[in-house]
Order: C-alpha cells, then structure tokens, then sequence
C-alpha cells in the first residue's frame, strides 16, 4: 500500500510528466498528443516506485524492462527518463529534430533508456515475451512491463503472443492496455469493438485487473497484485481518456496526432503548472 506520502510524490511526478511532454511538443506545433497523455499516471507509478532500474547503469542486466508497444507515444516516456537522470533534461528539446536522440516513436538504438524499438503496431508483445523469456532461463528475476495501445489489439500478433505468453506461464510479465477507446482515425467501438477486454485477456489465461488509468493507487495496488500472483502473465486494462490533462487535446476525438497553435499549448502548459504548484504546495515544497 501506498504511503500518502509517496501517493502525491507519484502525483506531482506525473504532473511534471506531461508538463514536461508538452514542452516537448511545443516546438514543433504537433505531435503524438493523446497517447502520450493517457499512460502519463502509468508511467509515474513504473518508474516512480516500481520498476527496478539504474539511469547511471540503463544496460543493467538485472534489470526490470518496458515494452511501450504503442511506440508514438515516445515523448512521455523520453520525459519520464529524462526526469529520472537517464540523460539531460536539455535534449527533450531536441525531439523529431535532425539528429535527434528521441525520434517519434522509440528507437533503442538512440535513446539511453529505451529499452526496445517499437512502433509497428502489435510486434511490442512478441519482443517483450522475448525478453521476459530470455531473462526467466538466465535465471533473472527482472519483470518485463508491455503496454499496449487499445487500437493495436486489432492486431492478430497480439493474441497469437497472448496465447504464447500464457502456455509459457510467463507470470514474470505484465502487460497494460492502454484502454482509452479511441485510435487514429476514430472510436475503437466504430471501428473494430474491442468489448471487455479484461475477459478477453482471461480467456487466453492470464490473469485480468481493471483499474482507473489515472488513479495513482488503483495502478500500483493492481501492479502489486500482478506481481504477487504466479503461474501466468497478467493484463492490467486501464480506463484512461486520450489527451487526460492537455487543455486543447482533453476530450476531443481526433486528437491521436494533432496540431495546435502557440496559444493552446502555452494554455496547456499554464494550466499544468497551476497544478504542479499545487502538488508541490501540497508536498510542503
């Protein structure tokens, strides 16, 4: 169980986040805005308190792995690395320019931290069971972190690796569908209803929680669940909302890559400071 301590930790951690993210989208007028702000809470709780790894060591071999399967959302996971010291704040400035570090989608070849290359869609899975199989027979016991888009389980790949998974019994990994029920071109009901996806990952034996993507707690009491149960992989489907906190991105359908003018996203980054300020009040900062 969280402390109240570390829960608003994890809470101003994820703030800075997406205030962070959306610095880093700033120059460019557009970009990759509702994924990367939907798995902001999710990747707070990882890396905030959960995940074993060393930002001065990022090839540790025992370390815990992340598969971000929906690779375009690259930019709040460069800035939770970036905020955790794998490399300098200074280079989220750099983002998609030429000779950058930290292309759109993740690339493990450029960026310190990343720990595999994705972006098309679906093959996340197959390369985290990969890792999460290569570490069990070395005897490791490092947990290997995937997380899906909703979109992407359209793809077959990610049920031929779900049944894969669950016949190897690979309870050394947890997966996240990042279940805010829109994709590129629309809602994910209009265009290939995923329904429950919890029974869904249940039929293919792995063990299914649901949570609210955006609650702190919620995400690390299921996480800690998953990590205590044996014998199969775990799902955890997060109830999310595609662009959660971005002022212009909020509660807009086509907000999978968008542009923006300065004045939205100065608002954008305004409103989230207020609420940092907040937070960092809160935490007697």
């Amino acid at each position: 169980m969280l402390t109240e301590e570390k829960k608003k930790e994890l809470k101003r951690f994820a703030a800075q986040i997406r205030l962070e993210t959306l610095h880093e989208f700033k120059h460019l007028g557009f970009g990759h805005v509702g994924g990367s702000m939907s798995i902001v809470e999710t990747l707070a709780v990882l890396y905030g308190e959960v995940m074993n790894v060393r930002a001065e060591d990022p090839e540790w071999k025992e370390r815990d792995w992340l598969v971000l399967s929906k690779g375009h959302a690259g930019p709040s996971l460069y800035a939770t690395l970036a905020l955790k010291g794998f490399f300098s704040m200074d280079e989220l400035k750099t983002l998609n320019r030429p000779g950058t570090a930290l292309p759109s989608h993740c690339d493990r070849n450029k960026t310190i931290g990343v720990d595999m290359t994705t972006g098309s869609l679906g093959q996340g899975i197959s390369t985290a069971i990969g890792i999460a199989l290569g570490n069990r027979l070395d005897k490791r016991n490092s947990y290997t972190y995937l997380i899906l888009g909703d979109g992407e389980c359209n793809e077959g790949q990610v049920w031929e690796g779900a049944l894969f998974a669950a016949h190897h019994r690979l309870d050394n990994m947890i997966a996240f569908v990042d279940y805010n029920k829109q994709q590129l071109d629309g809602y994910t009901r209009d265009i290939l209803d995923l329904g429950n996806l919890a029974e869904k990952f249940a039929c293919f034996g792995w063990y299914t929680y649901e949570v609210d993507g955006h609650d702190i707690e919620e995400i690390y009491n299921a996480l800690m669940q998953a990590r205590s149960s044996e014998g199969k992989p775990s799902a955890i489907i997060l109830h999310t909302q595609k662009g959660k906190g971005c002022t212009f991105a909020e509660g807009i359908l086509d907000n999978h890559h968008m542009a923006f003018t300065v004045e939205q996203i100065d608002e954008a980054i305004s409103h989230i400071e207020i609420q940092l300020g907040t937070l960092m009040a809160d935490n007697g900062n």
